[in-house]
C-alpha cells in the first residue's frame, strides 16, 4: 500500500470518527404512537381553509399568529394556550388567532436548538424524546381548540408533525434554500416565507414562485427511507415582512414597495407583518406599536395586509438557559407578556370593528 492510499484511508477513518449515529423512530411510527383522531383531523382541515380564506381576502379578518418564541415547558405552554383559547371567541369577529408552537430554533452560531432537539434543556440531545414531546405538546394545544403554527427548519423533521399544523413559516435564513422550497411545494397548508435578513423581499418572492410549482426531489418517506418525492406545488404561500439589518419594514412605504414587488412577479399581494425582530428593534414591548401601525394601514384601505405575528409568553422578556428558570418566561427571543398581548389584541379587534 503506497503512502497516498494510506493517507486517504487515515483521513476516512478520522472523518467517520467525528460523527456517530443514533436511530430515531420514523414519522409513521411516531404518528402511530401519538395518533391524530379523525375528528381533530377534520378540524385541522377546517382551520387551514379558514386561514386560506383570510390570506386570499375572502374573509376580512386579520390573521394573528401569536405565542411563545419557542416552547420549552409543557405546563406554561398549556397555560398560555388556555388563555389564548379563552380570548379567541371574544375577538374572532375581527381576528383569527393561531398559536405559535415553535419546537425548532435557528441559531446564528450555537445555542439551544429547541424542544425537538434538546427537551431536557441540558445539551444531552435526546431527540427521540424531543420528537415525542413536541408532537404530544402540539396535540395537547390542539385539544384546547386552537390552530397551530410553527417554523419548519429541518425538512427531515417536518413529517413528524406537519399533519398537526394550520400554518407554517420558512425563516429569513432558509427562504433561499432550494430544499425548503421543495418541501413547501408538497405541504397542504398555508406557508409564509420571510424576507431576507437584509430586508429585501426578492428571495421570498423567488421562494413563493418555486414552491408553487411541482417538484421531484430527494427526501424521506413516512417510514424513514430515502425516497424520490413528487410534489404538486403549494398555491397558499405569502410574504412575511420581518425587517432587516436593524431597520423595520412595516411602515406604509415599505409595505407598498413589497406589494409592488409581488405584483411585478405575478404573485398575489398577501402580506403578513412580523411585529418582532427588526420591526420592533428587538424590543418585545414595542410589538403593540407595530401592530397599531398595521391596523392604521388596514383602516386606511390597504387590503394586502392579511396578517401579523407576535412573540408572546406569560411574562415579558427572556432569560438565559442557566440555573433555575422562571416560569412562563422565554428562553430564546424576548416576548411580550400575556397582559400586554391580551390588551393589544383586544384593542386591535375594537379598532377594526370601527
Amino acid at each position: 500500500m503506497n503512502a497516498s492510499v494510506s493517507a486517504q484511508l487515515a483521513s476516512t477513518v478520522t472523518t467517520i470518527a467525528r460523527r456517530s449515529a443514533q436511530p430515531l423512530p420514523s414519522p409513521a411510527v411516531l404518528r402511530q404512537r401519538l395518533p391524530l383522531s379523525a375528528t381533530l383531523a377534520e378540524r385541522i382541515a377546517a382551520d387551514r381553509d379558514a386561514i386560506r380564506a383570510v390570506l386570499d381576502g375572502r374573509d376580512s379578518r386579520l390573521l394573528v399568529v401569536v405565542g411563545p418564541c419557542s416552547l420549552h415547558d409543557h405546563t406554561s405552554a398549556l397555560e398560555y394556550a388556555e388563555r389564548l383559547a379563552e380570548l379567541a371567541p371574544q375577538v374572532d369577529d375581527q381576528l383569527l388567532l393561531v398559536m405559535r408552537a415553535y419546537v425548532e430554533k435557528p441559531r446564528t452560531t450555537v445555542g439551544w436548538k429547541g424542544l425537538l432537539y434538546d427537551p431536557h434543556l441540558d445539551g444531552s440531545g435526546d431527540m427521540a424524546e424531543g420528537l415525542r414531546q413536541s408532537r404530544q405538546l402540539m396535540l395537547d394545544i390542539l385539544a384546547r381548540g386552537l390552530p397551530l403554527a410553527t417554523e419548519l427548519l429541518q425538512p427531515m423533521a417536518a413529517g413528524y408533525f406537519d399533519d398537526l399544523l394550520g400554518w407554517a413559516a420558512i425563516g429569513a435564513r432558509t427562504s433561499e434554500s432550494q430544499v425548503h422550497r421543495e418541501m413547501v411545494s408538497g405541504l397542504d397548508l398555508p406557508v409564509g416565507f420571510k424576507n431576507g435578513t437584509d430586508g429585501s423581499v426578492g428571495i421570498a418572492c423567488d421562494a413563493m414562485r418555486s414552491a408553487a410549482h411541482p417538484h421531484q426531489h430527494f427526501g424521506i418517506d413516512d417510514l424513514g427511507h430515502p425516497a424520490l418525492l413528487h410534489t404538486a406545488g403549494n398555491p397558499d404561500t405569502h410574504l412575511v415582512l420581518r425587517g432587516g439589518h436593524g431597520a423595520p419594514n412595516h411602515d406604509a412605504a415599505s409595505v407598498a414597495a413589497a406589494r409592488e414587488a409581488l405584483q411585478r412577479q405575478g404573485i398575489a399581494p398577501r402580506i403578513m407583518v412580523d411585529c418582532s425582530h427588526a420591526n420592533s428593534g428587538k424590543d418585545p414591548l414595542r410589538q403593540p406599536a407595530v401592530l397599531d401601525s398595521v391596523i392604521d394601514q388596514r383602516l386606511a384601505g390597504d387590503a394586502s395586509l392579511r396578517g401579523v405575528m407576535l412573540e408572546s409568553h406569560l411574562f415579558d422578556g427572556c432569560q438565559a438557559l442557566s440555573g433555575e428558570l422562571r416560569y412562563g418566561v422565554s428562553i430564546t427571543d424576548g416576548c411580550l407578556g400575556w397582559e400586554g398581548t391580551e390588551a393589544a389584541l383586544r384593542q386591535a379587534a375594537e379598532r377594526l370593528r370601527g
